[in-house]
């Protein structure tokens, strides 16, 4: 790796890549993608939703089967990498606390808690007689006001406050923590956001004498994207379209097909049963939903909390691990902003080494630009 190369550091754990690999359901992102990112030094991440999804028997007993899912993909990731592996949890999923208390006592590093506020992590952990000091807690969020939520609770009830936090903007793929009007708002890129939840950190930083990193998310695409928002002030970023048109990506390969086909028009901000705007691509599917097709469906567990099942025009669980396994024409595709940038499938080695070389590029050109002012 590159001297160059920004490290970051969560509390007690160094990482020589600044890079988290963003989860990804339904089975986009499970133990060999996040096995690999973790083997280069980066935070690979095991998404939970949907996970149990994959076992035969899972429309008996979701719940069972998801955690007994997660159980084997943590193992089967800590068989293939000695790095720092994650798993991302949605606030919205109806066995939250199924998938914090499993992922905590399978010895997973980090939890990535997103789709709300993580306000009763410590509580279910002392609950199940988990050690808090053993897993770093990273909430993702869209708003320095929910950063202040967060922290100001933690602070007032536990006396600690999260390790890191995810910002992630509104050029992420899948569901969004936006409106539709913001989504298009200048006002809430995520340049405009992260200074806002570093101003919110600072006084919490101080208080209990801990940096809290953030970590820039959505729409980040290359080396170029990532230094920029280092110069931000940064700890890392976390990137999730581009390691889906990788060798190692748990996905199918048609699924990675549709991220080297997509064009630039084919990206469309849908309105999903869940009652949140997502970013998808456009397929028949997709286009069929729009002109308010239904697609009927047996809700055989409600995975989510928000969801209206006996309202909703498709079950949007099932779609997503339809196009996971290849069959676009039952189901679609969630994407970030700059999917139609992606031309072809690699390794996940390769990725990273393109990422670590635009990125030392610009930080090369930089000091060569700083040098020849003071020489001037």
């Amino acid at each position: 790796m590159n001297n160059k190369m920004p490290v970051l550091r969560i509390g007690d754990i160094k990482l020589k890549l600044p890079i988290v690999q963003g989860g990804m359901g339904v089975g986009i992102s499970l133990s060999r993608l996040s096995s690999a990112v973790a083997n280069e030094g980066g935070i690979g991440v095991i998404a939970t939703a949907g996970i149990g999804m994959h076992d035969l028997d899972f429309a008996k007993n979701l719940a069972e089967a998801n955690i007994r899912a997660l159980k084997r993909e943590i193992k089967k990731a800590r068989q293939m990498t000695k790095g720092f592996l994650g798993v991302n949890i949605m606030g919205v999923l109806t066995d939250y606390v199924n998938m914090i208390v499993t992922a905590v006592s399978e010895g997973i590093d980090f939890l990535f808690l997103g789709a709300g506020l993580p306000l009763s992590i410590p509580r279910i952990l002392r609950q199940y007689r988990l050690d808090l000091r053993k897993v770093k807690i990273v909430p993702i969020v869209s708003s320095a006001r929910a950063v202040r939520v967060i922290f100001k609770y933690w602070a007032k009830n536990y006396n600690k406050i999260p390790d890191a936090v995810v910002v992630e903007g509104p050029l992420a793929g899948g569901h969004l923590g936006f409106s539709r009007e913001e989504i298009f708002d200048p006002n809430y890129r995520l340049e405009r956001i992260i200074p806002e939840v570093m101003d919110q950190l600072k006084m919490f930083e101080e208080r209990f004498n801990k940096k809290v990193p953030v970590i820039a998310a959505g729409g980040i695409y290359d080396g170029r994207d990532i230094w920029k928002f280092f110069k931000l002030g940064v700890g890392g970023v976390q990137m999730a379209t581009r390691f889906v048109a990788t060798e190692e990506c748990d996905a199918d390969e048609e699924f990675k097909q549709a991220y080297i086909k997509c064009n630039k028009d084919d990206i469309e901000i849908i309105d999903s049963p869940v009652g949140m705007p997502g970013r998808v691509i456009r397929n028949k599917f997709v286009e069929e939903v729009l002109k308010g097709a239904k697609k009927p469906f047996a809700c055989v567990w409600r995975c989510l909390k928000t969801c209206v099942y006996d309202k909703a025009p498709y079950c949007i669980a099932q779609a997503l691990m339809n196009a996971k396994r290849g069959f676009l024409k039952e189901g679609f595709a969630f994407a970030g902003a700059n999917v139609y940038r992606i031309n072809k499938n690699v390794r996940v080695k390769e990725l990273i080494s393109e990422l670590v070389q635009e990125l030392t590029m610009c930080s090369n050109k930089e000091a060569l630009l700083l040098n020849n002012s003071k020489n001037t």
